[in-house]
């Protein structure tokens, strides 16, 4: 792998990063979430018409731009760092990929190009478990992420030629703006059932109830989603192993998750070297201390770290490389956040300062796409670093 960004790619980082910096403020983005979307609808449009963002890694056949996974990365680095309320990663980074993959030819001709284009947005609703479980990082994808138990999650049954949802979710990333909801459900009953992958359109007034919840980091919207028998389509064909499926996209999904991570510790470390260079303490500033000099150190190092993991992540597509890169994300983008708060002493925790912002997302983020244990151990597994010993004891090779 030749770690150098080429010119197209720096480029386009480059013009991403000058339009946030001019579009996406902490200002803008606290009136962004406070809008009934929860992110800047006009902000959406420039970037799906300036610079083709919802259809990056979408095959230019079906609109898109046709890029790859390190391009995406590249993009949700620099939405990360400015905390970029917006459709991305429910809508370019999960939906798109899961309906290119598994959707009939006439799902794909029907629904990428208006996810290219910004037209539609989407969300991937799991009743239970969590993204991870869905994609395999943390463990087996055969479990009751979808539901299937005696009660709860979302069952499906056959009605009428077509099918009828049942069930509910209590956390969607952006499930109640959503123009398309891409509904993991249980069909089969409760011992033989078996997971499936469904369309469905949010506009069935008395079927499908949609509440905005408030949650802990408020760039990344999240609601409730209630399916009272909606009507639904099969998403690709019936014999699909959506298990499998959903497996083999963990690697580029969970790459440009991390790749967003990254971008949100590197912001919140540059916010806090803006801020020691000014603040004074004993007639000086707080970043000539050499205490405080190391700690940005470390920090810059592991969010360099990091970053290397996630591209390389996104170049190479292998689930387990992407799971490290995720658990390595994720955590550096908590140490980072909270090492922000405390050097930036009481200011941090005020309800003004937007760097209260950031640690809120990294807490988010583990919580939605962790834990960072599950993950590494997962990718251990998968690369056999422990294997049986004498005597059933687990030896490291």
């Amino acid at each position: 792998m030749d770690g150098a960004l080429s010119h197209e790619q720096e480029a386009m980082r480059s013009a991403m990063r000058r339009f946030l910096a001019e579009h996406c403020g902490p200002a803008e983005v606290r009136r962004a979430v406070a809008s009934p979307a929860g992110h800047d609808e006009a902000v959406w449009r420039r970037l799906a018409v300036e610079f083709g963002l919802p259809g990056l890694a979408i095959a230019p056949q079906y609109g898109g731009v046709g890029c790859g996974s390190v391009e995406l990365a590249l993009v949700c680095e620099e939405a990360g760092r400015v905390l970029l309320p917006s459709p991305l990663t429910a809508t370019v980074a999960i939906a798109a990929p899961i309906v290119a993959s598994l959707g009939t030819p006439e799902q794909r001709a029907r629904l990428l190009p208006l996810l290219a284009a910004g037209e539609l947005t989407g969300a991937f609703i799991l009743p239970n478990g969590s993204l991870p479980e869905a994609l395999a990082l943390t463990g087996p994808n055969d479990g009751d992420w979808a539901g299937g138990g005696r009660a709860g999650g979302i069952q499906a049954r056959r009605h009428d030629g077509g099918w009828r949802l049942y069930g509910e979710a209590a956390q969607v990333l952006d499930g109640h703006c959503a123009g398309l909801l891409l509904v993991a459900a249980r069909h089969g009953g409760y011992t033989q059932g078996r997971t499936l992958l469904f369309l469905v359109r949010p506009e069935q007034p008395g079927r499908v109830r949609r509440t905005r919840a408030t949650s802990l980091d408020e760039t990344r919207p999240q609601s409730r989603v209630e399916l009272r028998d909606a009507d639904a389509e099969l998403l690709g064909p019936e014999g699909a192993d959506v298990p499998r499926v959903l497996a083999g996209l963990a690697g580029p999904i969970a790459s440009v998750v991390a790749a967003e991570a990254v971008g949100t510790a590197d912001g919140a470390l540059q916010r806090t070297v803006e801020y020691v260079r000014v603040r004074e303490q004993f007639g000086r500033p707080v970043g000539s201390f050499q205490a405080v000099r190391h700690r940005l150190a470390e920090l810059h190092v592991a969010v360099r770290e990091a970053r290397s993991a996630a591209y390389y992540a996104a170049w190479s597509g292998r689930p387990d490389v992407a799971g490290l890169a995720l658990a390595a994300a994720l955590e550096t983008a908590s140490r980072v956040t909270g090492e922000a708060i405390q050097l930036h002493g009481g200011i941090g925790v005020t309800w003004e300062h937007p760097v209260q912002l950031y640690f809120k997302r990294a807490a988010s983020d583990e919580l939605l796409f962790g834990p960072v244990n599950r993950l590494r151990a997962r990718a251990a597994e998968a690369a056999g670093v422990f294997a049986a010993g004498a005597g059933g004891e687990a030896v490291v090779l």
